[in-house]
């Protein structure tokens, strides 16, 4: 029998300005999603949690996905959370519910969306992640390691059950397009276009045909959601998440977690406008402060049997990743010192929805043709 985990976040409010959401907010989510989504058996189980800003809903239920009825149950306890976060006058309140009413599908409308529809094995585990202060594309490098990187995933060499490798889905967000590649064979193609993380995302992870424990199954899916094309403007970085299964001819729970072990740079952090390390932290330390940041990644494990929802086990609370954390503060300190400069400020083409265009359009009568540098030397401008 199918299952489906049905993962949803949303940013609809937070204290003081982009650093925590508000616990009266949480609250009445959690209120709205047990009474009229488990009270009424739309779906078997749920938890609620949260990362900087961003209120998470992980649901469990067998009604698969793109279901209408469990993305307007989403809707709905964000919505009620925002009509909190008004009263409290927070802000940012309701910011990523990008429609008025719900149509059908919560795809498109703001929040975060990363669904599994899986044959549940006799045990199930799977590790929710969440980003703060990102985009989808931060989950290039780490998805790409946990499944196809033998150094940080030794299974890929040492168990028959992951030998074959697995097949990636990239998408195109900027033409909205998409490609399946199977890894290792198309291994440099891949890593061609997802070093491109602001264009390239990898979307899901699906095991090969001849994969004797999962026949041809998605095992992971991380949420695309490009908030500024859907809004017009610069609302916000996306803050991604998503839902990797482990075990069992799948990456281990210690391979699924190691990419974290080292910081990286991705692209978010103050007014989604630079570049920052991704910081793995535990609950406790998932406020947003310096910078509205560092950008921050929650690790959330669990089992689901039945239905049923076992955990979270808070993965990254462990000292294991006390050296990820410093260094990751380092890396903020050294690129910190660079103001507004490149490579720390994002480059033009990712400023669109910043005052950038603007500051150009006012300076554009000011600027004067260069006389004197001879049509031999001709300077060749990059769009």
């Amino acid at each position: 029998m199918k299952a489906t985990i049905s993962h949803i976040k949303a940013d609809i409010g937070s204290l003081p300005g982009h650093s925590i959401v508000y616990k009266p907010v949480v609250d009445e989510v959690e209120k709205y999603v047990k009474e009229k989504g488990l009270e009424t058996s739309l779906i078997s189980d749920y938890r609620i949690s949260h990362i900087g800003d961003d209120v998470q809903i992980t649901m469990a239920h067998a009604r698969g996905t793109d279901n209408p009825e469990i993305h307007e149950l989403a809707w709905n306890a964000f919505k009620a959370g925002t009509e909190v976060a008004k009263k409290a006058g927070l802000y940012g309140a309701g910011q990523d519910l990008l429609k008025d009413a719900f149509s059908g599908n919560i795809k498109g409308m703001g929040p975060g969306v990363a669904e599994l529809e899986i044959t549940p094995r006799k045990a199930e585990p799977f590790i929710v992640y969440m980003m703060d202060k990102t985009e989808p594309g931060a989950f290039n490098y780490p998805i790409y390691k946990m499944f196809a990187d033998p150094f940080s995933t030794p299974g890929l060499v040492i168990d028959p059950n992951m030998h074959m490798g697995f097949k990636f889905e990239v998408w195109d967000i900027y033409n909205g397009k998409k490609v399946y590649l199977s890894l290792p064979e198309d291994t440099y193609d891949l890593l061609a276009l997802i070093g491109s993380k602001g264009r390239y995302v990898i979307k899901r992870v699906f095991t090969k045909p001849e994969h004797e424990k999962l026949p041809d199954e998605n095992v992971a899916v991380i949420t695309t959601d490009k908030l500024s094309f859907i809004a017009g403007e610069y609302v916000g970085k996306d803050d991604p998440a998503g839902i990797v299964r482990i075990q069992s001819g799948l990456p281990a729970s210690g391979e699924a977690l190691e990419p974290f072990a080292n910081s990286y740079l991705v692209s978010g952090w103050m007014r989604g406008s630079f570049n920052g390390p991704m910081m793995p932290v535990g609950m406790n330390n998932s406020i947003m402060s310096r910078f509205d940041g560092p950008p921050r990644v929650m690790a959330l494990g669990f089992v689901l049997k039945d239905g049923k929802l076992h955990g979270p086990e808070d993965m990254f609370a462990d000292v294991a990743f006390d050296f990820a954390r410093n260094e990751a503060l380092q890396m903020a300190n050294y690129i910190r010192r660079m103001g507004v400069f490149e490579p720390h400020r994002l480059p033009d083409d990712d400023m669109e929805y910043t005052a950038l265009p603007k500051i150009l359009e006012k300076l554009a009568p000011k600027f004067e043709k260069i006389e004197d540098i001879g049509e031999e030397k001709e300077i060749k401008m990059h769009k």
